[in-house]
């Protein structure tokens, strides 16, 4: 998730290798068995939103069913390799397309998206403005306290988001984070000091924070798998449009040293829309049938999919659930040897985003395009976040079809080579005359590349794999690291600089990316055209 890393600058033995992908249906012992409970728990909740005897006859052919499917086609399964790895496994079912109303709560829910680019992009084109208002202007260190804050409460609303999404819901997680969202918009506007200005960051970083965990979540849970990769990209394109709009709406300040008053308080539009929009939305389907809320599930279901659906749907998860009762998951059994190989893939993507050098490229693009002749700051900063939306859209329309292992593959690999490309160019007295040029080439092909894969499927991918038990919890634990490394990155990143040289950094950032190739390849099995049950059937099997 690059948005930290472009927000800073329109200023300046394998993991799953062991998990054993299994067919949807088994002998023909358990698959009768199997086929007579979903059958008895249909008919039971028949009373309940009046399905019917042919509700309940088709949760019984829902079980070799997609979620979103309505005919069957037997699973194509690629059997693991004699070495233990997982491999690729084809959908399983021809996917047909809902006839719910999924698009506006996904827009509602992008919301936080916004949100959370906002926020992030804000501050770097108010900063010289509110340190002058505020007093601050030769005080570098609260600055970068304005800064950071943001950071450190985003770290703190990561963690959360999980746990609130797991005790209260998706949809009532939302409407509590607008508070912080909200309130720390109105105490940046409104300060008269610094610190109530960084009071105000730190509350909005909670709120980005939670807004980081839950918004991927509740849009992998709502939507349809045929399209779940689109969707649950376009979190990663809003948090662009957010700091685009966070750069749009600076603009006046060169004639309005005040109106960075003005910048903050725009975030509160949102964070109220977001609360309103909310209020309105259906709940997961996921969470409530978690929570034995049989017929508010069945009720979301049919908002979100349409009434054909509700049987399939159901049974779907029935099917999930056959065999394990099990609790809520705790913090502690995400560490468990049932869990850990899959959690452990959710952090390391985050990780290797991070350490694959985006924040150095944003860094020094400044100097890179000046050194090109580019001059204006906001013309470098519209052509990395011109590379970047056009990358992530199309990383959006690529993510059903070609699928999120190959996009990652493919954007890592770019980066490695741009990554070269930039290395070379500050050390190679042969490319001296064109290292103006090359530079910028190598940077937009660098971002363009990330925005393919490395920003955008991390957050998609991770609520897939995860069991429904400890999704949300995972989720926000994965997030945290994100958070933590961005934070250590960013403190120690100039030191290194300094002592190594930016061209030595950027050779070992290409190698990082190298590896990131080599464990994906390895340990991140592919997910598109299958439905969440599917997948944690297959990377969890109950026990």
């Amino acid at each position: 998730m690059q948005a930290s890393a472009f927000a800073v600058e329109a200023k300046s033995g394998s993991t799953l290798q062991n998990s054993r992908i299994l067919p949807s249906t088994g002998d023909s012992g358990k698959k009768s068995l199997a086929f007579a409970s979903s059958d008895l728990r249909m008919t039971k909740r028949k009373n309940c939103v009046g399905l019917g005897l042919s509700s309940a006859s088709m949760g019984v052919r829902g079980s070799i069913h997609s979620v979103f499917g309505s005919s069957a086609k037997a699973r194509s399964v690629r059997a693991p390799a004699s070495g233990g790895d997982v491999e690729d496994v084809a959908p399983s079912k021809i996917q047909v397309k809902s006839s719910g109303t999924v698009f506006p709560y996904v827009g509602v829910a992008c919301l936080g998206a916004i949100l959370f680019g906002y926020h992030l992009g804000v501050v770097n084109g108010a900063l010289e403005y509110l340190a002058k208002d505020l007093g601050i202007a030769e005080n570098t260190v609260l600055q970068g306290w304005v800064v950071s804050t943001l950071l450190a409460g985003a770290t703190v609303g990561s963690f959360t988001g999980g746990s609130l999404a797991d005790k209260f819901g998706r949809t009532k997680t939302f409407l509590l984070d607008a508070i912080p969202l909200a309130v720390g918009a109105f105490l940046c506007a409104t300060a008269q000091s610094i610190e109530t200005m960084i009071i105000g960051r730190l509350l909005a970083g909670i709120g980005i924070g939670i807004s980081s965990a839950i918004v991927p979540l509740y849009i992998s849970e709502i939507s349809p798998t045929e399209i779940r990769g689109a969707l649950g990209s376009v979190n990663q394109l809003f948090i662009c449009v957010g700091i685009l709009a966070a750069l749009v709406a600076g603009l006046p300040l060169a004639g309005n040293p005040l109106w960075w008053r003005t910048m903050f308080a725009f975030a509160l539009v949102p964070s109220v829309l977001l609360a309103l929009g909310m209020a309105f939305s259906p709940e997961s389907p996921r969470w409530l049938y978690q929570q034995g809320k049989i017929s508010e599930a069945e009720v979301s279901i049919k908002r979100l999919f349409g009434k054909e659906r509700v049987g399939e749907v159901m049974s779907d998860l029935d099917a999930a659930a056959q065999g394990s009762a099990e609790p809520e998951a705790g913090w502690f059994d995400l560490f468990s040897s049932r869990y850990w190989k899959v959690v452990s893939v959710g952090a390391a993507l985050f990780l290797f985003q991070q350490l694959a050098g985006i924040n150095a490229v944003v860094y020094y693009s400044t100097s890179v395009f000046r050194s090109a002749g580019i001059t204006s700051d906001v013309a470098g900063s519209v052509l990395v976040g011109a590379a970047n939306v056009f990358g992530t859209t199309i990383a959006s329309s690529l993510m059903d079809k070609q699928g999120r292992k190959s996009l990652l593959l493919t954007s890592f690999a770019g980066m490695a080579a741009s990554m070269l490309l930039l290395s070379l160019t500050f050390t190679w007295p042969a490319l001296a005359p064109y290292s103006g040029t090359l530079a910028v080439l190598g940077t937009v092909l660098y971002v363009l590349s990330f925005s393919l894969g490395a920003g955008p499927v991390p957050a998609l991918l991770l609520p897939e794999i995860f069991a429904s038990r400890i999704r949300a919890k995972a989720v926000a634990l994965s997030l945290g690291m994100h958070w933590l490394s961005n934070f250590v990155i960013g403190l120690c990143f100039l030191s290194v600089v300094n002592k190594f040289g930016i061209s030595t950094v950027y050779l070992g950032f290409a190698s990082v990316c190298l590896l990131a190739v080599i464990y994906i390849a390895g340990n991140v099995v592919e997910t598109k055209g299958r439905s969440l049950e599917e997948i944690e059937r297959a990377l969890n099997p109950a026990i």
